[in-house]
Parts: C-alpha cells; sequence; structure tokens
C-alpha cells in the first residue's frame, strides 16, 4: 500500500532520542520500581541479585552482584544498582548492559534522575540493530525533557573498535522534534581524517521531516557536469514532496517537484513536474543532432522550453466505485530519452509507478503518450468502466501542421462474464460498448456496439468437452464529421458468428528426482476450434480501429496443444502435538484422569508451475477453397520455465512451415546461483523488421567485489546502443560502486559511495 515517502531521519539525533526514550522513565514507572524493590507482586517488573539491602537513613534500596532488572522487552543488568525512593534517584555501576528491544547500550556508569527526566551515561555505547548502528561517547548527557547533549562522540555503523569509517564531533546537542548541533565534525576513514566542518546543524525528528536528502553527482558528454540536489519537504502526515534542482553544465538547471499524497487506503496519488531551459538545440545540422538530439527519430529538436509531466492518482468514489488518472505529457520527443537516468528520470518514476499503483508508462521511445482518467464500478458478474483516454502524439502536436491522433471522449463498456442463464444448461456472456472518437483533424463519430454470446457446454464422460457458442454482434455508427464527404452519416452492421470449441486433458503424477519436489503432475490439454465469421461488405464504414470497425471474414480451424508441469512441495512438515482429553467416562464438572492424544495437524501443499510449453497453428478453409498455397498459418510457441531464484526462461517463436524460417523469435533468460552471480540475456528478432540482442551480468570475484557489464547491439543495423561496464567493492558498513558507459554518441560516468546508515554520495 503506497504511503508518503519515508522520513529523512538525521541518525544521531534520531538514536540519542531512543536511547533517552528509555532512560527517561516517568514518575509513575519509578512507583513500578519501588514496589518491585518492596515486594509488590502486582506490577510486572523483576529484579533479581545476589543480594538486595535497604538504608533506611539514605532511603535507598542496594542491590549487588549480578543484578537484573527487567520488563518486558527492556533489561538493565549491572554489577551494582542504587535506587532512592525518595529522590526518585537510580545508578549502576560495573558492566552496564541496558537492552531496550534490540537496541544496546553498554557502559561503566549510569545514573538517573527519574523525577527530572535527566540521566548520565559514562564511556557508553549504543548499538542500534535496525540500522546496525554505534553511537560512542565519553559523557551522554539527557540534559532535559526532550534535550541531549554528547561529548568527545562518534557515529559509525561499522563492527569493531576500529571501524573503517567513522564521525566524530567535539560536542553534540539534540532537541527531540526540534533541531540539533554538532561542533567540530570529522569523517575519519580508519584513522585519516576526510572532511571537517566546524558547525553542523540538522533537524532532530524522529518522524518524517523536512531537509535536504543526498545529491547525485555525475559527468556526461551530453550535460557535462551534474549535481541533482534534492530537497524533501514533510506536509502533512498524510503529504510530501521532494524538490529537485539539477545543475547541469552544458543544459542549464531542470527543476523538479513530486508531491505525493495517502488520505486513506484507496485514496492515495503522485503528481510529478520537471522542466527547463536548454541551452543547446537540435537545429537539423548534423553536428547539433549528432550532439545534442537524435538521429533516430526523423524529427529535429529545435525548442529550448522543455518538461515532462506525469501522475497517477486512485480515488474511492460513492457506491462501491473506483477512479484512475494517469498523466503522461511531454515537451518533445527526446526528452525521455535524454533523462531516462536520475532520481526524477523516467526509469526511476516508471519503476515507482509499478510498484506503488501496479501501472505502466508508455515506453521511453513512444511519442504518443496515454492520458486516462478511468471510473470503474465492478460487481460480482458485470463490470462498469467508463473512460476518458488522450493521446498525445508529442510529434504531430508540436511539429505538423495536422493532427489526426485519435482521441476516445469518452469510452464506456458494460460487460458480464460468462453465466448460467436460469437453470437451464445454457450460458451466456456479454461485451458492450459506447465511443465517441475525436481528432482535431480527420473523422469524428459516435460508435455503439453490442455483443451477446451463447454458449452450449457439452462433456462426453470424462474423455472430451464441447462447447458450441454463437455470438450475435450489432454496431452502430452515427458520424459528426467525415473526411470523404459521404452523405450518409447513420451506418448500422450485424454479425453473427459461430464457434465449437473440443478439448480434452490427460494428466499423470509421478515421483520427482528432486529432494525439495515431492510429486510432480503434468498434464497434457489438446484443443480444437472451430471459427466461423461470414464475409461481410463494411468499405463503407467508418474506421477508427480495425478491432471493432472491420471484422475480417473467418472459416478456420485452430487447433494447439499445451504442456504443463505443475510441482507440489510440503509447505508444513505435520506433527505430533500432545493434547488433553477427557475420557470419556469421566463426569462433567469434575476433574479425572486426562488421557494423551497425538494430534496430526493436516498436511499443507505449495503448487508451483514451473514449466509451460503451448502450440498453436491456424487451418484456414476459405483460403484453401480460394486455392491459397498457404492456406496454414505460421506455428506459434511459447515456453515458459521456472525455477526460482535459479534458471527462468520466457520465449516465444513463429515458425513459417512454407519457408522452413522463422518469422520471429524471442527469448529473455536469467541464470543465477547461490554465490550472487547473475547473467541476464534477450534476444528479438522479427523478420525484416529488428533484431536485437541486450544482457546485463554480474560476477562476485570475491566476497566484497562484485563486477558487472550490460551491453545492446542493434544486430539489424549493426551498431551497438550501449556498452557499460562496472564494479561493486561491498564492505560491512560501506561500499563503492563505479560503472562507466558508452551509449550513442554520450558517454558517461558514475560513481557512488554509500556509508550504511548514512546514505550515499555520488551518481
Amino acid at each position: 500500500m503506497f504511503r508518503p515517502s519515508p522520513p529523512v531521519i538525521h541518525v544521531a539525533a534520531a538514536f540519542l532520542a531512543i536511547l533517552f526514550g528509555t532512560l527517561g522513565c516517568p514518575h509513575a514507572c519509578a512507583e513500578s520500581l519501588t514496589n518491585r524493590f518492596t515486594g509488590s507482586p502486582k506490577v510486572p517488573w523483576q529484579i533479581s541479585a545476589d543480594t538486595v539491602d535497604y538504608d533506611a537513613a539514605a532511603a535507598t534500596y542496594h542491590a549487588r552482584g549480578n543484578v537484573i532488572i527487567e520488563k518486558q522487552t527492556t533489561r538493565l543488568v549491572a554489577d551494582r544498582v542504587s535506587f532512592n525512593h525518595k529522590a526518585m534517584t537510580a545508578s549502576a555501576a560495573g558492566h552496564v548492559v541496558l537492552t531496550a528491544g534490540s537496541d544496546i547500550l553498554t557502559g561503566d556508569r549510569l545514573e538517573m534522575d527519574l523525577d527530572r527526566e535527566t540521566g548520565v551515561v559514562n564511556d557508553g555505547t549504543i548499538f542500534l540493530r535496525k540500522n546496525h548502528f554505534y553511537i560512542r561517547g565519553q559523557r551522554i548527557e539527557k540534559t532535559g525533557k526532550d534535550t541531549y547533549r554528547a561529548e568527545r562522540g562518534s557515529i559509525t555503523s561499522c563492527d569493531g573498535d576500529r571501524p573503517d569509517w567513522v564521525i566524530t564531533a567535539r560536542t553534540v546537542e539534540v532537541t527531540v522534534e526540534g533541531y540539533g548541533s554538532a561542533t567540530h565534525a570529522v569523517l575519519r576513514a580508519r584513522d585519516v581524517p576526510v572532511l571537517y566542518t566546524p558547525y553542523l546543524l540538522f533537524p532532530a525528528k524522529t518522524r518524517r521531516q523536512t531537509g535536504l536528502l543526498i545529491p547525485e553527482v555525475g559527468y556526461s558528454d551530453r550535460k557535462g557536469f551534474s549535481w541533482d540536489q534534492p530537497l524533501f519537504w514533510a506536509i502533512s502526515d498524510s503529504s510530501d514532496a521532494t524538490v529537485y534542482a539539477h545543475y547541469m553544465e552544458e543544459r542549464g538547471i531542470k527543476a523538479g517537484l513530486e508531491y505525493r499524497y495517502a488520505l486513506t487506503n484507496g485514496a492515495y496519488g503522485a503528481i510529478m513536474a520537471d522542466g527547463l531551459q536548454d541551452r543547446k538545440v537540435d537545429d537539423g545540422t548534423s553536428e547539433a543532432t549528432k550532439k545534442w538530439g537524435y538521429d533516430d527519430d526523423g524529427y529535429d529538436r529545435p525548442n529550448t522550453d522543455r518538461y515532462w509531466l506525469r501522475a497517477k492518482l486512485d480515488q474511492e468514489l460513492p457506491w462501491g466505485a473506483n477512479a484512475q488518472l494517469d498523466l503522461d505529457i511531454v515537451s518533445d520527443q527526446d526528452y525521455l530519452v535524454e533523462f531516462r537516468e536520475g532520481k526524477s528520470g523516467f526509469n526511476e518514476t516508471r519503476d515507482f509507478f509499478l510498484e506503488t499503483f501496479g501501472r505502466d508508462l508508455d515506453t521511453y521511445d513512444e511519442t504518443t503518450r496515454t492520458n486516462r482518467l478511468k471510473v470503474n464500478r465492478t460487481w460480482s458478474r458485470s463490470s462498469l468502466n467508463g473512460d476518458l483516454i488522450w493521446n498525445d502524439n508529442v510529434t504531430n502536436r508540436r511539429w505538423e501542421e495536422t493532427d489526426d491522433t485519435l482521441q476516445q471522449l469518452p469510452f464506456i463498456a458494460f460487460n458480464s462474464v460468462k453465466q448460467q442463464a436460469f437453470d437451464s444448461g445454457i450460458y451466456w456472456d456479454l461485451d458492450s460498448e459506447y465511443t465517441y472518437f475525436y481528432r482535431e483533424d480527420g473523422d469524428r463519430g459516435h460508435r455503439a456496439d453490442l455483443y451477446p454470446r451463447a454458449y452450449l457446454p457439452l462433456r462426453w464422460k470424462n474423455y472430451l468437452s464441447i462447447e458450441p457458442s454463437a455470438g450475435w454482434r450489432q454496431t452502430t455508427w452515427r458520424m459528426d464529421r467525415r473526411e470523404d464527404e459521404t452523405p450518409d452519416r447513420s451506418t448500422y452492421r450485424q454479425i453473427v458468428d459461430a464457434r465449437l470449441d473440443l478439448s480434452t486433458e490427460f494428466s499423470k503424477v509421478m515421483g520427482s528426482p528432486v529432494a525439495a519436489v515431492e510429486r510432480i503432475r503434468h498434464s497434457i490439454r489438446p484443443r480444437v476450434v472451430y471459427t466461423y465469421i461470414p464475409d461481410q461488405d463494411q468499405s463503407d464504414l467508418p474506421d477508427f480501429d480495425t478491432e471493432i470497425d472491420r471484422i475480417d471474414e473467418a472459416n478456420e480451424i485452430t487447433y494447439s496443444l499445451t504442456n504443463t508441469l505443475t510441482a507440489r512441495t510440503t509447505s508444513a512438515v505435520p506433527t505430533a502435538t500432545p493434547s488433553t482429553k477427557r475420557a470419556e467416562s469421566e463426569p462433567a464438572g469434575r476433574s479425572g484422569d486426562r488421557v494423551q492424544e497425538n494430534r496430526v495437524e493436516p498436511q499443507l501443499f505449495d503448487y508451483s508451475r514451473f514449466c509451460r510449453f503451448y502450440l498453436e497453428q491456424t487451418y484456414d478453409i476459405t483460403a484453401e477453397r480460394d486455392d491459397d498455397p498457404e492456406p496454414f498459418s505460421d506455428i506459434y510457441g511459447e515456453l515458459e520455465f521456472n525455477l526460482g531464484r535459479y534458471l527462468k526462461i520466457d520465449s516465444d517463436a513463429s515458425f513459417d512451415t512454407y519457408e522452413s524460417h522463422f518469422s520471429s523469435h524471442n527469448v529473455a533468460a536469467a541464470i543465477a546461483d547461490r554465490r550472487g552471480d547473475r547473467l541476464w540475456i534477450e534476444h528479438r528478432y522479427e523478420k525484416s523488421e529488428s533484431e536485437s540482442i541486450r544482457g546485463t551480468l554480474s560476477v562476485r570475484l570475491a566476497d566484497r567485489l562484485t563486477v558487472r557489464g550490460e551491453y545492446e547491439r542493434n544486430l539489424l543495423e549493426r551498431e551497438d546502443i550501449i556498452t557499460g561496464v562496472g564494479f561493486l567493492y561491498a564492505a560491512q558498513c560501506w561500499s563503492i560502486d563505479c560503472f562507466y558507459a558508452e551509449e550513442g554518441e554520450d558517454n558517461r560516468f558514475s560513481f557512488l559511495i554509500n556509508l550504511t546508515g548514512i546514505g550515499g554520495f555520488g551518481e
């Protein structure tokens, strides 16, 4: 479920606040501790020690030797603990270990004033497991209810007494939910000082907060030196924003804004926009196109005003309806190609939209961008959808005199799933829609389509499924404008079609050669479908889209074969657990002997399809009757193979049986091992149209060192699209990532240093 962006937590301040949140026990807590020392059985505090004495004159309890005081997830261990119940002070000394949840405080001495909510830790270390963070100091002091001070402090996420990196400061002062400051802060690599600042001011909020994020820094031929600085703005508990200032030496400053909100589980959204006044243009000259444009789209890019607006919103509506809004408006055909990378680039935006909303964007090189407002209402057997769809053709809008891009304003569809008609053996479904097609230049008009279908499913024993069906499609058009000046503005068409679906399935359950898999089920499903659609002259009808406006004649048989392999694994091993049961002869209401019984839990299984192989071909009866020499279609096949994280293959192909040649084939494979090596490769081919190969490879040379590469080539044009190589060195508490890529005429280098728990610097 989407929520506004996570908080920007300044680690030192937040961790000190967490520490003293445990030390700053309120008065009621102290009373509970007092009661426990006096032996009250009504409180949850527990204490154990070798000896516990009470000094009446000093009103102080003294616990000595292996002292343990604990309550729920809080546990204090020390050699000695003293508690003055009148002054409400407590101290612990000798091997002090305070555990709060998974966080640990160690020190030589701990002193607390429970009334004033103050405390001091001497020679203390705090370990916060969530971020694997250590905070050390000669003296860490809680000076007030929400204020803290650390002297001679240090912060690191590295294990060991000699950390790889550490930030030291002379003093750190913090106000919870306010601000903090550090004096003479130094970043050290081992014992070598790297960066120094005499004074550092930072927010110290444990909740989402406004503040600067880690910048991205890089260099490329097209942009020159670049610095992308984001600022996070915590607007409220239900909304936040990020502002970007992206300086590019060659191009100027690209400003951006991302706004996110989440009102309820069904009402949330994200709106993003960025733009710049570009210093460089593609005016059509060869040098300008080579350096500042792209020569594969057929258009120049003379504009300097450049922008991209995108948004996705989900909203609950009354009566169980839902609305979705998708916006994608870009200034020119090169913008998304040029700004694919980076914090506000196309790739980051697309990944965020897919993860948060489950809806994709058009590809970065698609010049027609889809904008949609959708309202949906779903029932158990039917649904109602209303869309406003605006296809923004960037090149037509920007560079052409006319724009014949087709819009659907609105599109309304009512559909019913296949269901039984009363108590009969007949089933039916329904597809219906109304669309108003709009163009700035070209035909405009209304179209309504009604397509009910009736089915009669039959079965011969357990061997054969037979399902004849018939559909009656009725379509009407009402035109507002026709370019061919046809006088008849209203037209109507009806088509009756028939289909016969025959299928069966054979299966066998076998043992598995793999120990982790208990059984394998192999199923084979042959299927034959005969389709008949009569030939009908439709040349005088409007033609907005070929799916409905042009229904092709069909008199054909399609036969297919599906092979599926499914693995069964045991998800929970049955265990015999002892339970007690009263003997049947025991009278109710009295205790008697108990009969011990073993109860076997039901066995649970997981099923996963790890292989699917599908083949299909169509025989055109009409083509054969018309002496067409090629009545058979290409053989189409799909292969899916999935062995979890180790091997995944997804492929499809079309084979021309007359020319004995593949018309197209596409295959993508991912191979990985337990060590962390991974190869992903994809090959795509379409006869006389395109052929390309691309892949990524990462090899773990050592525990800490991984090399990686990226390659993409247009095999048809015999030119490389992208070639890149880099390495990642990941230590326990820091990493360095370097990558160099050549992409067309642009060469770029990225360099990122990441300090675990603090963040990274670079791009």
